[in-house]
């Protein structure tokens, strides 16, 4: 079986690593390596790889954006490189997700490498929930993980970043959700709740069940009728909000108070 290999990873040393090990399987061709998660994103859409082996903690675009800007049900066969972070692990072992922990020895690369290359002999199919394994380990490692600073989008052939100050608010629109910015709009391959839960709660707010408000760009709200409100952005961009979100409302009533 005849595979081909994209190694991701911000450290050079730690590519070489990977590399000098796929380098002694004959069925394995690394066919590109990357030093970022926005090449990483570019690289896995033009190329194609059946495996990645991808670096959870890189600046910017950690691996985690780097999956979920591609999204898990469409990325390669992966295995997740960490360094040593017992949460991480944890994780990774708890949902059944193939991982390496740096510095890794021969044997344990081989034992990665032997799984990874059963999966993808499978017949398509085979392993139905793979795709749940992951989103189940990344939920949990975005748990511990810091609020999105940035977030990856495309434009064009391009991935750009996105910082979440820019954002004015964000529409739900089925599976995706829509970034709208003063003066551009993008489309992310995201749910709403799962951006929100990545999302900083002293900053952002859901209004009601499609948008979510950056709460440092609001310009006024003022009552509508039978308990709803009008939230006005600085870009004047209006929208309501549902009479049930109480806790959206409390933050905008105080906001500029607390900071």
């Amino acid at each position: 079986m005849s595979l081909t290999a994209l190694v991701v990873d911000d450290e050079p040393i730690a590519r070489h690593a990977v590399r000098r090990r796929l380098r002694e399987d004959p069925d394995i061709e690394v066919v590109g390596e990357c030093g970022d998660g926005v090449s990483a994103v570019a690289a896995i859409r033009d190329l194609s790889p059946d495996l990645v082996f991808l670096d959870v903690q890189m600046p910017a675009i950690t691996g985690l954006d780097v999956v979920a800007t591609i999204g898990a049900a469409r990325m390669p066969a992966t295995i997740f490189v960490t360094a040593y972070e017992q949460f991480a692990v944890r994780a990774f072992e708890a949902n059944a997700v193939d991982y390496l922990v740096k510095p890794f020895s021969r044997d344990r690369f081989a034992e990665t490498l032997r799984r990874a290359k059963q999966r993808l002999a499978a017949p398509r199919g085979a392993d139905a929930d793979a795709t749940a394994r992951i989103m189940q380990a990344l939920a949990s490692l975005q748990q511990r993980d810091t609020y999105l600073e940035r977030v990856p989008v495309r434009e064009d052939e391009r991935v750009v970043l996105v910082d979440v100050d820019d954002i004015v608010w964000i529409k739900a629109s089925g599976n995706t959700v829509r970034l709208h910015l003063a003066d551009r709009v993008h489309e992310l391959r995201e749910t709403m709740s799962a951006l929100a839960a990545r999302l900083d709660p002293r900053r952002f707010a859901r209004v009601h069940r499609s948008a979510i408000i950056n709460l440092r760009r609001v310009r006024d709200i003022h009552p509508w009728f039978n308990g709803y409100h009008v939230v006005t952005m600085d870009t004047g961009q209006q929208l309501r909000m549902s009479r049930y979100q109480h806790e959206a409302f409390l933050k905008l009533a105080t906001l500029g108070k607390e900071d």
